[in-house]
């Protein structure tokens, strides 16, 4: 039996647990039928062209972890930005862990999507925003809908500040042979709100991993949402982050993402813009080798006028490393004084490493001011002769202008305590230690 075959089998299961009668009966069931019509994505499809899950599905994926496992703190320490208080949603091997979490909070609504899913308290909600921006099209977003449990749920109200980050942390604990996990997010930003959140998916030993995750993120006007995304994993784990993003007037979202670790890791970043004076950012910056691959796929969807998105995606590729970037900004015809701008960058340090780069502008208004760029190429070998030549090693030089190239989006980072820490991977990556004074 196939891992396709599995899961459509597995969903007959999963359905004796839940409530038949709910509404989210119907929604789920439709999913699985857009997943069984369509199954795993292929190369054939011009948005996976570079990219090819075939070897990932080999594995004999559990779908339900066998029994519920128990984590230490001290084992994950590392993984929180334990520098600074935040509030914390965790989950192991796909199930919430009341005991490593901390969502005692005030005046904001942080609790689990099995909770939010269930219960008649969170139904309006769940009716006006489950399931409304995320791709149903997609076959992925529709096998993690039918299959949708746990995950985070958080709802900002109206005018509230949240006084400390939020962290959604996903431990896989590598106590199954090979485990497939899908961690279903939902955030709501209120008019006038603001929040920080930080996300990690992290395997804890080298067994595999699939996770196929779904959020969506509602920021409603004049709202202010900072979004980041650390994956620093272990090679054997695979990861489909799916993240859509819907914009109301004047509101503001920044998702940063930062690709070190991993198998293959496919991101699927979609913004739709629903209200005029909206700003999207779109950072990231992706440091691998051996034969890991990252492939970011990128959609800002303009719809109303005067509107602004700015991506820029930093690459360093070395071995057999392979890099994809499929960026596309979309202006609707009503969305005159539209200000885009989308840079990819990608420096290779292998002759066998690879970027695949796909920059597109679909643009039907006339008065819009709009650009795209990219670059591949090496280091600079001038600017290694002279930091050379004033006596800064050769690993130390190469080091320092791989900082320089990535520190355009380090900088923007608004978490101090975050950016010490990506700092430090960075550095790691870079294979020099944090006494170099980077």
């Amino acid at each position: 039996m196939d891992l396709k075959e599995k899961l459509l089998s597995s969903f007959m299961a999963f359905e004796e647990r839940v409530d038949v009668d709910s509404d989210l009966h119907e929604v789920r069931t439709e999913a699985i039928k857009n997943f069984e019509t369509k199954g795993f994505p292929t190369k054939k499809e011009e948005a996976w062209k570079y990219t090819s899950l075939n070897a990932v599905l080999k594995n004999d994926f559990s779908v339900f972890p066998k029994k519920e496992n128990v984590v230490e703190y001290a084992d994950v320490k590392k993984y929180f930005i334990h520098e600074i208080d935040t509030y914390k949603v965790v989950l192991i091997d796909g199930v919430f862990s009341s005991f490593l979490s901390s969502t005692t909070h005030e005046g904001v609504d942080i609790c689990l999507m099995s909770s939010a899913l269930t219960k008649p308290k969170y139904k309006e909600i769940v009716d006006t925003y489950f399931n409304k921006i995320a791709n149903t099209e997609d076959s992925l977003t529709s096998l993690n809908t039918a299959f949708a449990s746990e995950g985070a749920y958080i709802n900002i109200p109206k005018g509230k500040i949240v006084d400390k980050p939020i962290e959604i942390m996903c431990f896989s604990t590598g106590n199954e042979a090979a485990l497939m996990v899908q961690p279903r997010n939902l955030v709501i930003v209120g008019e006038n709100a603001q929040v920080q959140i930080i996300e990690r998916h992290q395997s804890l030993n080298g067994n595999p991993v699939l996770t196929n995750a779904v959020t969506e993120i509602f920021v409603q006007e004049r709202a202010v949402v900072d979004y980041y995304k650390i994956q620093n994993d272990l090679q054997s784990a695979n990861l489909v982050d799916n993240t859509y993003i819907a914009q109301k007037a004047n509101s503001n979202a920044s998702v940063h993402t930062f690709s070190f670790g991993g198998n293959i890791t496919r991101n699927n970043l979609n913004f739709y813009h629903q209200g005029e004076r909206v700003e999207s950012t779109l950072k990231g910056i992706t440091i691998i080798g051996d034969k890991q691959l990252v492939d970011h796929y990128t959609l800002v969807q303009h719809a109303e006028p005067n509107c602004e998105s700015h991506q820029n995606y930093k690459g360093i590729f070395d071995d057999n490393a392979t890099g994809v970037f499929n960026g596309k900004i979309y202006v609707e015809k009503e969305a005159q004084k539209t200000d885009a701008f989308q840079q990819n960058n990608n420096i290779l340090l292998s002759d066998k490493a690879t970027i695949n780069a796909k920059p597109q502008l679909e643009i039907f208004a006339d008065d819009v001011k709009c650009s795209h760029g990219c670059t591949i190429g090496q280091l600079d070998d001038n600017a290694m002769f002279y930091m050379q030549s004033r006596g800064i090693p050769q690993r130390e030089a190469k080091a320092l202008l791989m900082y320089a190239f990535s520190n355009e989006v380090i900088e923007s980072i608004r978490i101090p305590e975050l950016k010490n820490r990506i700092t430090k991977l960075i550095a790691s990556k870079l294979g020099v230690s944090m006494g170099f004074d980077l």
